[in-house]
């Protein structure tokens, strides 16, 4: 276990995850966020750019947490849906530099879905959040 309270799981025989986890374990308080997409708080997108509104997704993500006194260290899982994989892909380089200045270096378990669409015809991305507060 972490300071945090977290254990990170990665079988010894698997290679190495590159930013992201394979499992976490935790004890202590859980926190959810619904599906957070990169508008701002007055559900304004301010870009198109998928970087752009993958960077405000996780800004948005990080003060939900904060409500509850989360902070992106207690994050155990993120799911993220979006509308193009090969976006995705081609700019993990770009990606990778907005998630370190938002979240740092702690990588939860992860998921990604590529969806046909999202609600807000704007949306790019869509990222849902488990933390977990130790107790």
């Amino acid at each position: 276990m972490t300071e945090t309270g977290l254990e990170f799981l990665h079988p010894a025989h698997w290679k190495p995850a590159i930013g992201y986890s394979n499992g976490v374990a935790a004890t202590g308080r859980m926190v959810f966020t619904g599906g957070i997409i990169g508008w701002n708080a007055d559900q304004v997108f301010e870009t198109d750019d998928f970087v752009g509104q993958a960077e405000q997704a996780l800004r948005s993500i990080v003060e939900v947490l904060a409500c509850a006194g989360a902070r992106p260290e207690h994050l155990v899982r993120l799911t993220w849906y979006v509308t193009d994989k090969r976006e995705y892909l081609g700019r993990l380089k770009e990606l990778g530099r907005a998630y370190k200045a938002v979240i740092g270096r702690h990588y939860p378990a992860m998921a990604l879905v590529q969806v046909v669409a999202l609600v807000e015809d704007r949306a790019k991305v869509e990222i849902e959040a488990t933390a977990v507060i130790p107790a």
